[in-house]
């Protein structure tokens, strides 16, 4: 029996997705609870999985594609109703065994015939959907490369088999650096025929915006358009932080921790926090009403191949340095492959840009609404500054800048609260005198 696998509610709000990565082909076994889709939303890329045992029939969408929560995703011949069909078939086979010589000769020639022309078919199907048919070994050399959903389609946009493309990642994994390097480079797939002269060298390109770039530019605009934004930098001084976690990495490394200054930052928020809880608050949309949010939920902003998301640390004041270690390095390693659950980015009452790791010191970060304030992390630095006694040395300097919703805070408060949030992390040994 064929039924339809129907797209189900896979969120609140979500009517439709992006169709990221087919995992199964027409004519692929598969079982019940198998994972068979990618899908991107407009907030996490979602796994689906078979409701059946059988065998993929149909696909209703090719990559790409916008699915619709409640429309066909792809048919299913459940498993159960071989045994009749078998029964079937196996008639028929003994009707066809006492047939003339002749008669099964012609029946082979014509279920020969039948063959070749479904795989032409197949051919041609491959063909339309956007791809060679040449390229059927590709894409299963493709499949077998460690690569995320992304970068699969950039390959696939340029006809570029994965296999040929080095990858820095760990276990040889293709980042998104490699295959624009790689493309950079020249590197391109076999081509049909050489490009003719009248082909353009440069040419405009427009492409949909789509999934998490969508709801980051639809978010964005929201946020800059209702919320009056307020931007207050400032300096760190992390030399004895950085000493700290140096003392503190092994220790972690032991039980496969990587320990950055990220936790060290969240912790020291949180515990400046409970002396300004402003910080953590939401407003009403006619801003008449402010809540002073029990939970502090640190979002620290990723820069994914799906575009920027936001996963927060949930109840943060409950979190030793080690628990909050492990959240940050499980939260960087899906946000990485593009595995973030829509629970990771759900929640979130103030948030984190570390946008130093990539470079630059000053920012005006956008605050990710409803939240109410955002700060953005600059580059670590060796500086010159002067000691207490006149000499200079050299420290290790880290430019902060808060962006505030200057409808519920002022000036002054965000400065005293960034007075005592540098207090922890230039002296972060006070901060062992406000854990509970």
């Amino acid at each position: 029996m064929k039924t339809d696998f129907i797209l189900p509610d896979i969120g609140e709000g979500i009517v439709e997705c992006e169709l990221v990565e087919w995992r199964v082909q027409e004519g692929d076994p598969i079982a019940e609870d198998q994972p068979v889709a990618d899908v991107m939303t407009d907030k996490a890329l979602v796994e689906i999985t078979a409701m059946h045992t059988g065998t993929v029939s149909r696909l209703y969408c090719k990559q790409g594609d916008i699915a619709r929560v409640g429309e066909p995703l792809f048919e299913i011949e459940v498993a159960g109703d071989e045994k009749a069909e078998s029964k079937v078939e196996s008639r028929k086979s003994k009707v066809e065994e006492s047939q003339s010589t002749e008669d099964s000769r012609q029946k082979t020639v014509k279920s020969g015939e039948s063959k070749v022309e479904s795989r032409m078919l197949k051919v041609e199907s491959k063909a339309g959907s956007g791809s060679l048919s040449t390229v059927d070994g590709q894409l299963s050399t493709n499949s077998k490369v460690l690569a995320t959903p992304a970068v699969r389609r950039i390959a696939r946009e340029n006809d570029l088999d994965l296999s040929q493309v080095p990858g820095s990642g760990r276990n040889g994994r293709v980042l998104k650096e490699d295959i624009l390097q790689y493309l950079d480079q020249g590197g391109a797939a076999p081509q049909a025929a050489p490009a003719t002269a009248t082909v353009p060298s440069a040419a405009d390109r427009t492409e949909p915006i789509k999934g998490v770039r969508a709801a980051m530019a639809k978010q964005m605009a929201d946020s800059v358009s209702t919320i009056p934004h307020f931007t207050y930098a400032e300096e760190v001084d992390v030399t004895a932080l950085d000493q700290l976690r140096q003392q503190l990495k092994p220790r972690f490394a032991e039980k496969d921790l990587k320990l950055s200054m990220m936790p060290f930052i969240i912790k020291a928020l949180e515990l400046a926090i409970r002396d300004f809880p402003l910080l953590n608050s939401r407003v009403n949309a006619d801003c008449t009403e402010l809540t002073y949010l029990a939970d502090i939920n640190v979002g620290m902003a990723a820069d994914t191949p799906m575009g920027l998301l936001v996963p927060n640390i949930k109840r943060v004041q409950t979190l030793s340095l080690e628990e909050i270690t492990a959240e940050v390095n499980r939260l960087t390693a899906l946000a990485r492959d593009g595995r973030l659950s829509q629970d990771d980015m759900k929640g979130g009452t103030i948030s984190i840009s570390n946008i130093g790791a990539l470079g630059g010191t000053v920012a005006t970060p956008i605050i990710n609404k409803p939240e109410v304030a955002i700060v953005a992390l600059g580059r670590v630095q060796r500086l010159p500054r002067f000691a207490d006694d006149g000499s200079v040395t050299e420290r290790r300097i880290m430019q902060v800048s808060w962006s505030g919703d200057h409808r519920v805070i002022d000036g002054g408060t965000m400065a005293r609260f960034c007075n005592c949030w540098k207090g922890y992390l230039e002296d972060p040994v006070t901060m062992l005198t406000a854990l509970r």
